[in-house]
């Protein structure tokens, strides 16, 4: 089960995410955490940017409500997303 935080208007989302993927997909839940693959490479923040953008696309949020607010050089992260509830988060990623 993911380990969603609800946070005033916004949820922090614990990410695994696996650079230099052949596509951009979510690959299922890994110890608590939403396992991402991106296909961008793992340099000068490409990786991220992938990934705010697919988080931003699967929650119809614009790109700037997507913020990696911890982990931004390591494949563990934690992102914020505002504009959207838990619940829609789960029900997305199938919870």
């Amino acid at each position: 089960m993911l380990k969603i935080t609800a946070e005033s208007g916004a949820v922090l989302l614990p990410v695994k995410i696996v650079p230099g993927a052949s596509r951009t997909r979510y690959l299922g839940e890994w110890q608590g955490r939403a396992r991402i693959a991106v296909a961008a490479a793992p340099e000068k923040g490409k990786a991220n940017a992938a990934l705010a953008e697919f988080l931003a696309d699967l929650f119809g949020v614009s790109k700037r409500a997507v913020i990696v607010v911890a982990g931004k050089t390591v494949p563990l992260k934690t992102v914020r997303i505002e504009g959207v509830a838990s619940d829609v988060v789960r029900a997305v990623f199938g919870e």
